[in-house]
C-alpha cells in the first residue's frame, strides 16, 4: 500500500480520550491523560518517549491487554471495551499479534509449538496449525530450529520465534514492545530488518521503542511524554539496517 493510499484508508485502530490511572493504596499515578491516536492499515508507527512516560501503558491499553478508565478504543470498527473479557481475548487472538522484549515463550514447548499456540486458541485444527507454524518459522529463517526449545535458542532466534508467533494468525495489527531491548546491537539490527520486511509485505505494526534510530525508521513517529501524545509526525530519518562491522 502506497503512502497516499495508507493516509486515505480508514483507521484500523482509533483511540479517543483514553485515560489510565494506576492506584496503589491512597496514591494515584496518571499513566495516560486523554490519548487520541489513529493507526491505518499498512502503517509502521514508532512510539517513543522516556521510560515511565506511558509508552508501554499505551500499548497495553490500546490493544486491550489492560483496562482503561475512560475513552474509546476501536479495532476493525469494534469497541474493545464494550466487549466481555472473553470476547476481547478472542478478538486479540484473531486480529492482533504481539512481540515482547522478554520474548514470553513457553520454555517447555518447542519453537513450532510456541508459534502454533495462537492458532490452537482460536480453534484451528492441530495439523493445520502445525503446518502454518512451520511455514512461519521458515519465513523468519528458523526452519531448522523448529523442534528446539527456547532455552536451546539464542536471544535473536527466540525473538524470531516471537515474530513468527505474532504473524501466524495473519493478524490485522502487530504490537511490538521494545522488540530489540534484550538483544546485542548486531542481533537487534537483524530483528529490525525483519520487522521492516514484515511491514514491506503489507503488515501494520505499532512499535514501542526508546531507540531513536529505530524510532525514526518507521513511517510515523509518535512521541509520548507524561501520558500524552506530544508529537505525531512522518519520520524523517531512515535506520541503517546492516549491522556495523566489528573492529578489534
Amino acid at each position: 500500500m502506497s503512502a497516499s493510499e495508507t493516509t486515505a484508508a480508514q483507521p484500523i485502530l482509533s483511540a479517543r480520550g483514553v485515560t489510565k490511572t494506576y492506584r496503589t493504596g491512597t496514591r494515584e499515578v496518571p499513566a495516560l491523560r486523554g490519548v487520541d491516536l489513529d493507526v491505518r492499515p499498512g502503517e509502521l508507527v514508532m512510539v517513543m518517549g522516556p521510560s515511565g512516560n506511558g509508552k508501554t501503558t499505551l500499548l497495553n491499553c490500546l490493544s486491550g491487554l489492560d483496562d482503561i478508565d475512560a475513552g474509546v478504543v476501536t479495532v476493525d470498527g469494534k469497541d474493545l471495551f464494550a466487549m466481555s473479557d472473553a470476547e476481547r481475548t478472542r478478538h486479540r487472538a484473531e486480529r492482533m499479534g504481539f512481540i515482547f522484549q522478554a520474548f514470553n515463550l513457553i520454555p517447555v514447548l518447542s519453537a513450532a509449538e510456541n508459534v502454533e499456540l495462537p492458532l490452537l486458541v482460536t480453534g484451528v485444527a492441530p495439523k493445520v496449525a502445525r503446518k502454518r507454524s512451520l511455514h512461519m518459522l521458515e519465513r523468519v529463517g528458523l526452519a531448522d530450529r523448529s523442534h528446539h526449545r527456547p532455552g536451546e535458542l539464542s536471544g535473536g532466534e527466540q525473538q524470531r520465534v516471537t515474530v513468527a508467533r505474532a504473524l501466524v494468525a495473519e493478524p490485522a495489527l502487530i504490537w511490538a514492545d521494545e522488540p530489540t531491548g534484550a538483544l546485542d546491537s548486531r542481533t537487534a539490527g537483524e530483528i529490525v530488518e525483519l520487522l521492516h520486511e514484515v511491514h514491506a509485505a503489507g503488515q501494520t505494526l505499532v512499535v514501542v521503542t526508546h531507540d531513536e534510530s529505530l524510532g525514526r525508521s518507521g513511517q510515523r513517529l509518535v512521541e509520548v511524554r507524561d501520558g500524552l501524545v506530544l508529537g505525531d509526525q512522518t519520520a524523517t530519518r531512515e535506520l541503517q539496517l546492516t549491522a556495523p562491522a566489528v573492529t578489534s
